[in-house]
């Protein structure tokens, strides 16, 4: 229920923030007289695909905390060894990285994961699993530390957030391009004419269609950042601790994924998909051994 809530929240954010900025700028609509106008057009599929991505870049670190139960460790206060030392290890890693000291936090999950989240590299939140902690030895656990503070200082999540936003943009308009040229040449819609209901199902199918090959751009950034990370996390923990962090979820990768599908992209792994999902054609992660690989090639001790 709460994810229903925080979808609809979200959706009504962005239409409210669009609404506001095509007023502002004066943009009406993209169908007029003449036929499709394509700067308005443009325009009000940039500023809807740009609002979409980064209203939820905003509400990234609060959407994580409710959508994962993290309780975040209060710095002043440590309720544990174990949380002191990860306040401990954060501290010395976000400060060798060149970045302020983010919000550490714990999520129930026995699935050993983590991650990192926030728009700004300099007020993100990092969190691992109650798994992580209970399975992972401590060189093993300041590499997973190592790997999220490195998604962090990269700036993974803003720049996956604006490539996000472009290729919405880029699908909402051609959808609306081709569904258009089919609804006039293919179904007869004359000059001045209102769109037909043709152009309606085809611009939705093909917001579905192209939507699912856009998302392959996505998806290959998102591979990419990971090994970026890992690498990050070599040099700022040790290249052997990465590689064993990682054959150590490699061996828990047959159990079901607890990480809500809103954070699988800024998780360290993926778990088992249960049924059929189209997250399964475009991962978001390269394999265990296509990481481990690239990190034995990797020129750091």
């Amino acid at each position: 229920m709460m994810r229903i809530g925080l979808f609809l929240l979200t959706n009504l954010a962005v239409l409210v923030v669009a609404g506001i900025i095509l007023s502002l700028f004066g943009v009406g609509s993209y169908h007029g007289a003449g036929g499709l106008n394509i700067g308005n057009l443009l325009v009000i599929c940039f500023v809807f695909g740009m609002v979409g991505s980064l209203i939820s870049l905003f509400m990234s670190k609060w959407m994580a905390k409710k959508t994962t139960g993290t309780e975040l460790i209060d710095p002043n206060a440590p309720r544990s060894q174990a949380e002191a030392w990860l306040l401990q290890e954060v501290a010395q890693l976000s400060q060798r990285a060149g970045i302020n000291m983010p919000e550490v936090g714990i999520f129930p999950s026995y699935q050993s994961n983590a991650f990192a989240t926030g728009w700004n590299k300099n007020d993100a939140l990092v969190a691992v699993s109650t798994g992580l902690l209970e399975r992972m030895n401590k060189d093993e656990l300041r590499a997973v530390l190592a790997h999220e503070i490195g998604h962090v200082a990269n700036g993974d999540m803003v720049t996956l957030a604006l490539i996000q936003g472009v290729v919405n943009a880029f699908v909402m308009f051609f959808a609306r391009i081709v569904g258009d040229f089919i609804d006039r040449n293919l179904f007869g819609r004359e000059e001045g004419e209102a769109p037909g209901i043709a152009y309606f199902i085809t611009t939705i199918v093909l917001d579905i269609v192209f939507g699912i090959l856009a998302s392959a751009i996505v998806m290959w950034f998102s591979r990419y950042r990971e090994y970026r990370a890992d690498e990050a996390g070599a040099r700022l923990a040790g290249k052997q601790a990465m590689i064993s962090a990682l054959l150590r979820l490699q061996a828990e990768s047959e159990m079901p994924d607890q990480m809500p599908k809103e954070m699988k992209a800024f998780a360290i792994a993926e778990g088992k998909e249960q049924g059929f999902s189209l997250a399964a054609l475009f991962q978001t992660h390269p394999t265990i051994e296509q990481r481990v690989a690239a990190l034995q090639q990797l020129d750091c001790p």
